[in-house]
């Protein structure tokens, strides 16, 4: 999931998100939200839908190419 660090960030900036309130409105930590923006950590992929839908108000779509 490291891709989407910059994705998450500029999601945040753009909706004018503070990291600590993006993580009040998902049920996490600023800490956790901040490693997952500076690639300490890795997000499951239901923490992301949650980031995404719960925290930006957005919609998650993966697709699988092969």
């Amino acid at each position: 999931m490291r891709p989407c660090k910059p994705l998450i960030y500029e999601a945040r900036l753009e909706k004018g998100l503070t990291q600590a309130e993006l993580a009040e409105k998902v049920g996490t930590t600023k800490s956790y939200i901040s490693k997952i923006e500076n690639n300490l950590k890795e997000a499951r992929i239901s923490t992301l839908q949650k980031i995404i839908e719960l925290g930006l108000g957005g919609h998650l779509e993966l697709s699988i190419k092969l």
